[in-house]
């Protein structure tokens, strides 16, 4: 009962500041079927593939029922990874790197060719360099791992909003 009581206060403010859920409507939502109907080609490089098996993961999580809907927009991705070294040592040698994902993207309606959002997406990521080259080139593969799953969640948001607003102006 308890639970309940803070869930109430909890909602009763935020119902009038107009926030609403961007997936209001479940399945047949027309954000969760633009999103499905979302096609991204293919990226080049490792970081490509990764992100492009990320964003596809995550779009068609949208698919009402696991089927995928015919293609209404494209996800035309750019990205650019960079390793900088942050730490120096006394004797030249690197002690920290830094690990940066960073993507252009632009969400294109197939049917008209109208780009309907061009943003950038990206995020960084801390790597120690130890003595074993092993290790430090296993952690640079893990970074970058972890870094196209950011990046592409950070895309999907993008994309979503922009889909709910397109929905709402079209009035669906």
């Amino acid at each position: 009962m308890r639970a309940a009581l803070i869930a109430l206060a909890l909602a009763l403010p935020a119902s009038g500041c107009g926030l609403q859920p961007i997936y209001a409507g479940g399945s047949s939502s027309p954000v969760a079927q633009g999103l499905a109907a979302v096609t991204v080609p293919a990226i080049p490089g490792r970081d490509g593939w990764l992100v492009r098996n990320a964003l596809e993961e995550r779009l068609s999580v949208a698919a009402p029922g696991g089927a995928s809907a015919s293609p209404a927009y494209r996800l035309d991705v750019r990205l650019d990874d960079s390793l900088e070294a942050l730490g120096v040592l006394n004797d030249d040698t690197i002690s920290r790197e830094r690990r940066i994902l960073r993507a252009r993207f632009q969400l294109i309606d197939l049917a008209s060719g109208e780009i309907l959002l061009d943003a950038t997406a990206g995020s960084d990521a801390g790597i120690d360099v130890v003595s074993s080259e092993y290790a430090t080139i296993a952690a640079e593969q893990t970074a970058l791992e972890n870094l196209a799953k950011d990046v592409a969640d950070r895309m999907v948001r993008r994309v979503s909003l922009t889909l709910r607003e397109r929905a709402g102006a079209t009035g669906e």
